[in-house]
Parts: C-alpha cells; structure tokens; sequence
C-alpha cells in the first residue's frame, strides 16, 4: 500500500461510485442568476461598453451557453465522506458542452446525472472520473444541452476503474495563432463567481487553498471556461450566444484571480476554431487544446 494511502487511511469505493444514483434535479433561474453568472465572469467591468450590457441588463437578456455547466448541477458530491475520494486533491481536468437548442436566458430546466466511468492511471498518477449531464427544458421537454466533465482524483490512483473513458484531446495547430484576446480577471472574480453555485471552499478559503497545494485560493476552472466562452461569442459570434454550439476545454494550470489571460486563437475552417489560453506574463498555460464550434 502507498504511503498517501496511509496517510488517509481510506481507499476510494469504486462500486459505490458505480452505484451512484441521483435523482433528476430542476431549475429554475431567473434574470438575477442569469445576470449574477456574467457578472462572475466579468461581464459589466466597464459599464459603457454596449457590447456587454445585454448580459447585465434585463432588457433584452442574453445568456452565454456556458452557463449550461452549472444548471442543475449534483453538487460537491464527491465530498461526501462514503466514497472515500481524496477531494481535497481533486480537480477540474476537462468540461465539454454541446447545445441542442439555445439556452433560455430565463426558465426550467431538468438534468439527469451519471458517472461514465473511472480511468486509472496509476497509483502515482492518480485516476480520472467522467461524468455527463443532459439538460432538458421543462415547459417543452426539449434536450438543450449534453454537459460531459472529468475529474481528476489526484490522491486516488492505483485503486481500479470501469465503464467509459475519453479519447485524448488532439493537440493544437503548430502555428501562429489567427488572434489573440486579453481579459484580466478581478482579484475577488473567485468571490463572486462562487455564487452561481460552485461553493468549494479551494475558491474562497486561504488556508483550504494551502492544503491542497497552492498558495492561494484559485479561480474555478468553469469561470475560466465561461471567460473563454465569452470571448468566443464576442470575437466570433456577432456577441451572438445562440451561435456557439459546442465547448470543450482541457485544463491544465489554474488561474489566481487578478491575472490576465491571453486566449490564442487557431481558426480552422469554417464552424471551428482551436484555441489555448495563459496566463498574460509568464505564459502558463491554463487552458490546452480546446475547440470550440458555431452553427
């Protein structure tokens, strides 16, 4: 047995996670969630810019589609003690999304939640979790949106696996990228991003942040999702939400609220682009390989 096992005294219940069984979860948000989530990511910084209004007024309403990948969200469940994961250690490794229809900017929704499966990779490399979500509007029953996210379990590999696992991500063109976009994050971005429903406490608590290894509480990495979701429908969509059909994003270095990230964008062909996101300065890659697709 590994020492970090020791030290936890715990190994991860596979078959109870294999049982997991959730309820379906609805939803409803109205114009103040829907206007709270842009604020998180940063829409209304500057309160004169037209183009960022419709997200933060209640005229005419617009909603990004990432917002998909918090409604009718399970919770932290894997923090509940019986499954035995070393969730202080966890992290966010990818998140995809894929648009059925458009996202309301207000309603219902309903979401059905599984765990695909549990791909070790080794008891010094830890495992990863895949999960998916289907959102379906109540007032028509219509699916809206298919969420996909994986987990990695950084303290719980070597334990075993099932079920489904993810083909890699492809990597990135080897070019230079066809744009590039700044957005600078606020230093309390975390603070008011946590209230649309991401309440672990790695974005808000210094000391819990030190625990799991970093210096200071970090950006959630949906917030960082939903920065880049945000400049995709600003540069390429017309600001046009309706218009960005399909989000996935690889993370691979978090983000300390009050940093800038550059967002590199590789057009390919019409309907695609490729992208990655650093951090503006130091170049740490935060975001790696990700696509993005428009009707």
């Amino acid at each position: 047995m590994h020492t970090h096992w020791l030290e936890r005294c715990a190994v991860m219940d596979l078959e109870l996670i294999r049982g997991l069984d959730i309820a379906a979860i609805e939803q409803t948000y109205d114009k103040r969630d829907t206007i709270l989530y842009a604020l998180g990511l940063g829409y209304g910084e500057n309160p004169l810019d037209e183009q960022d209004l419709p997200f933060v007024y209640e005229e005419g309403l617009r909603i990004l589609p990432s917002y998909a990948n918090l409604l009718c969200h399970p919770g932290f469940w894997a923090q509940r003690p019986e499954f035995d994961i070393d969730w202080v250690r966890l992290l966010h490794a990818e998140q995809d999304f894929v648009m059925h229809r458009p996202l309301p900017a207000t309603g219902t929704l309903r979401g059905t939640f599984r765990v695909a499966g549990v791909e070790d990779k080794g008891a010094d490399r830890g495992a990863l979790l895949h999960q998916e979500k289907a959102l379906f509007d109540v007032a028509d029953d219509s699916h809206v949106a298919t969420v996909r996210s994986t987990l990695f379990l950084r303290g719980d590999g070597g334990q075993g696996g099932y079920g489904e696992g993810v083909a890699p991500a492809k990597a990135l063109p080897d070019r230079a990228p066809d744009r590039i976009v700044t957005i600078a994050t606020s230093p309390r971005q975390a603070l008011v991003y946590r209230l649309s429903g991401d309440w672990n406490p790695i974005h808000a608590d210094p000391a819990i942040a030190r625990k799991a290894g970093f210096d200071a509480p970090i950006l959630h990495g949906l917030c960082t999702n939903g920065i880049a979701c945000r400049a995709l429908v600003r540069e390429y969509c017309g600001n046009d939400p309706r218009r960005l059909i399909r989000l996935f994003v690889r993370f691979t270095k978090p983000v300390i609220p009050g940093e800038t990230i550059r967002f590199e964008f590789f057009e390919e062909g019409e309907g695609e682009i490729r992208f990655r996101a650093l951090i503006d300065g130091d170049d740490r890659i935060v975001l790696d390989r990700c696509t993005a697709a428009f009707a």
